[in-house]
């Protein structure tokens, strides 16, 4: 253990930027776990209907797939780190308007969905140029391990503690104090990009020409196609699994230990996995994790009660961090041997959440058609089970992908090239 400690923090020592854009992406977990998932809750409670959750979560997906090409055309005119903050305001908004309207939040869910989407693309846009930026070839898997680390930390700890405030509280005062708090998580997000070095910004976006790059580069069209899939099984999965436990348990603070156990696993998973996936295993790993992924559905399929939705909890809290670490790296070993990689990293970021976010649209749109049109009791498992194949299909699309070796250091040098998220 001491020596897994001092492997961190040997790596955060030689690089005071990459440890202040793990501060940000902390804050920023904190901020989303603390509240994200009551929201859906907050929004059910109200309206009971899933078609309103459904709309919600696609109005997120579709203003967040048109303000990333937004963002990647304005962080190519000014500083990346002003976008950040742009991008934390849309956030800080979304949390300030929920707390202004109330118990109405289900009548307004388009609108509440479109300012998260906005702030979702100005937040991850500029926190991936960002990341290409301030880590190197050598820090890469582990900068994408240590963020996922904090993710779950955030994941674990905030809707435990949110379910917690909420249960103890009476009439939605609980939701006012956890979304208030997130506000000011994101403050302070704000305020710690003031410690990043000023990034002046270059170039012409040529969003049409890296989208065309697919035409040419195998490897790029592979990963785009990954990246679709991967949104598929996102796309519903954001939020029914939230939904069908709470109705099991109608309690938000059985909520938070469902989170707390499949974060805390995660937690642990991260760190095996930043510390033990090598290069040579990382597509292995893909597979073994979209399969944990997939057949982890079965768990609650036929029958759902709450030990069941903990047993698919800890099963989901190992399987995700054993295919993130590895895909994450390699979809910027790919973005990073790409044509004209240096200079168009932004480019390469927008098309590639297109990819992810227009697979997330199309999961929603088949789930409210799937509703709208059968029993939701009786079409919702199928659905789940035809989409939640998402992460199995991407290990076949990187299973091809061979970057060969490079005596140059051409991916990740600093103010040259790439890098990338978790969500």
């Amino acid at each position: 253990m001491q020596k897994l400690l001092d492997f961190y923090r040997s790596k955060m020592e030689s690089n005071r930027d990459l440890l202040v854009l793990l501060l940000i992406g902390g804050l920023y977990s904190g901020g989303i776990f603390l509240s994200n998932t009551f929201v859906n809750i907050y929004l059910w409670k109200q309206s009971s209907d899933f078609v309103t959750i459904a709309i919600y979560n696609f109005s997120i997906s579709i203003f967040q797939t048109v303000a990333f090409v937004f963002a990647g055309r304005l962080t190519k005119k000014i500083d990346r780190i002003v976008v950040l903050r742009l991008g934390v305001f849309f956030l800080s908004l979304f949390f300030l308007s929920v707390l202004i309207i109330g118990e109405h939040a289900a009548e307004f869910n388009f609108m509440l969905g479109s300012m998260l989407g906005i702030g979702y693309a100005f937040y991850w846009l500029a926190f991936n140029v960002l990341t290409f930026e301030v880590t190197e070839p050598d820090t890469r898997d582990f900068f994408n391990g240590f963020l996922g680390i904090l993710q779950s930390l955030g994941g674990m700890t905030g809707p435990l503690f949110a379910g917690f405030i909420i249960a103890k509280m009476t009439d939605n005062i609980g939701y006012t104090v956890i979304f208030a708090i997130s506000f000011f998580l994101f403050a302070c997000a704000v305020g710690a990009s003031f410690l990043l070095k000023r990034r002046g910004a270059e170039g012409v976006f040529h969003f049409r020409r890296i989208l065309e790059e697919r035409n040419h580069n195998r490897n790029w069209k592979r990963i785009l196609h990954a990246h679709f899939f991967q949104g598929l099984r996102e796309g519903i999965f954001a939020f029914v699994i939230s939904i069908w436990v709470f109705l099991v348990t109608e309690s938000e603070l059985a909520l938070g230990t469902f989170n707390m156990f499949l974060s805390g696993l995660s937690v642990i998973f991260y760190m095996i996995a930043t510390k033990f996936i090598k290069p040579a295993m990382r597509k292995k790993a893909i597979l073994f994790g979209g399969l944990l992924l997939y057949f982890s559905i079965f768990i609650i399929l036929f029958e759902i009660n709450y030990f069941l939705l903990m047993v698919y909890a800890v099963v989901i809290g190992i399987a995700y961090p054993l295919i993130t670490v590895p895909y994450v790296s390699l979809t910027f070993d790919v973005i990073g041997k790409a044509w004209k990689a240096g200079e168009m990293r932004v480019e390469y970021i927008v098309v590639r959440e297109l990819f992810l976010n227009i697979g997330r649209v199309l999961s929603i749109l088949i789930f409210l058609a799937g509703v709208k049109f059968f029993v939701a009791e009786d079409v919702i498992p199928l659905v789940l089970t035809v989409l939640g194949g998402g992460h199995i299909m991407i290990y076949f699309f990187v299973r091809n992908i061979y970057l060969g070796s490079s005596k140059r250091k051409e991916i990740l040098m600093k103010d040259q090239i790439t890098d990338e998220k978790n969500r």
